[in-house]
């Protein structure tokens, strides 16, 4: 696993995302409309497409890519207060609900209409209306899908999580909405935690923190999801051991998360003092740049373009699904 490795294996693909993170987080302060966070996932897909990092560099942008950023939103829990976390996740619970049943019938008529194939289909629905590659991480040990279905549904989420972090925050402003309106758009209607934090925070302060709040919120529909469908497959008498074993809670609930509700918790309680919040929150930004910046060096471009339209057709229609319904289902709930 990449956490095994020594600091000698990690340091080359450390220092290579190290690159884009420091010209991103410079130029996310010359100019903040665009932040940090965006300019990082930018650079990094760049650098990728222009020139492809050699095997040593893998597992120190792995390492950067995964647990770089899940420290990060463990540190954005240092600065929120659980109570409003509670509160922030009933209040977008049914903007959740509908975009997730919006994700499942689009991507199962987009499928049929496109011959794309049912587990590809399956992956990019679940992705889309949960939480990205987590959400595909946890069903594909359910669903058993050829490894090239996994790549390529893990590919379409990270270009339509990279096209919303670039066009969400200008639509935001051009629709007028405040800081809680777009926090429950991105954290509803965009599906990889990474990106609901760069165009949240491109937003503004507020909004991000909203954001990463009804974001984790709607992340634990991931378990429900998993259940039933592991009780489909099960009922189809396919891979029932297989799909037993993924419903231990450590494989269904991320432990960054557990970390992320600890920490809030010590906020709640007041065992955070406001001096150390503001230097954890510039901790978390300096670590989410660099972690975004790995991502966007891990992205393979051109492999999705060999594939063929079809299944990008599929993910912009389920995406398109889910951030308007989003917008809709706010609109008609005020």
């Amino acid at each position: 696993m990449t956490h095994a490795h020594g600091p000698q294996r990690l340091l080359p693909g450390l220092l290579l995302a190290a690159l884009p993170a420091l010209l991103a987080y410079a130029g996310g302060r010359a100019f903040p409309l665009v932040g940090g966070a965006v300019l990082a996932i930018l650079l990094g897909t760049l650098l990728r497409a222009a020139w492809t990092p050699g095997a040593r560099f893998a597992p120190g942008i792995d390492f950067a890519g995964k647990y770089v950023l899940q420290a990060s939103i463990v540190l954005l829990g240092f600065g929120l207060d659980l109570g409003q976390a509670l509160a922030v996740g009933r209040a977008s619970l049914h903007v959740a609900v509908v975009t997730l049943l919006l994700a499942f019938a689009a991507a199962w008529l987009l499928g049929r209409a496109l011959r794309v194939p049912a587990k590809l289909a399956a992956l990019v629905g679940i992705g889309t209306a949960i939480c990205g590659g987590s959400a595909i991480a946890a069903v594909a040990p359910i669903l058993r899908p050829d490894d090239h279905d996994t790549a390529f549904a893990l590919s379409t989420i990270f270009l339509f999580n990279l096209v919303a972090v670039l066009v969400f925050p200008p639509l935001g402003h051009w629709l007028g909405m405040d800081a809680a309106q777009f926090g429950l758009w991105a954290g509803t209607a965009i599906n990889d935690t990474s990106s609901v934090v760069a165009a949240g925070y491109a937003y503004g302060r507020e909004a991000g923190d909203y954001a990463v709040i009804v974001k984790l919120a709607r992340a634990t529909l991931i378990v429900p999801v998993c259940l039933v469908l592991a009780g489909v497959m099960a009922w189809r008498g396919r891979h029932g051991r297989g799909a037993g074993a993924t419903l231990r809670a450590g494989g269904i609930v991320p432990w960054f998360i557990l970390w992320f509700v600890a920490a809030s918790a010590l906020r709640t309680a007041g065992l955070v003092p406001a001096a150390l919040r503001d230097w954890l929150h510039a901790a978390s930004v300096l670590a989410m740049v660099f972690a975004l910046a790995a991502i966007g060096l891990s992205a393979d471009l051109r492999r999705m373009r060999a594939t063929g339209p079809r299944p990008l057709l599929l993910g912009l229609g389920v995406w398109l699904a889910v951030a308007c319904g989003s917008l809709g289902v706010q609109a008609a709930w005020r």
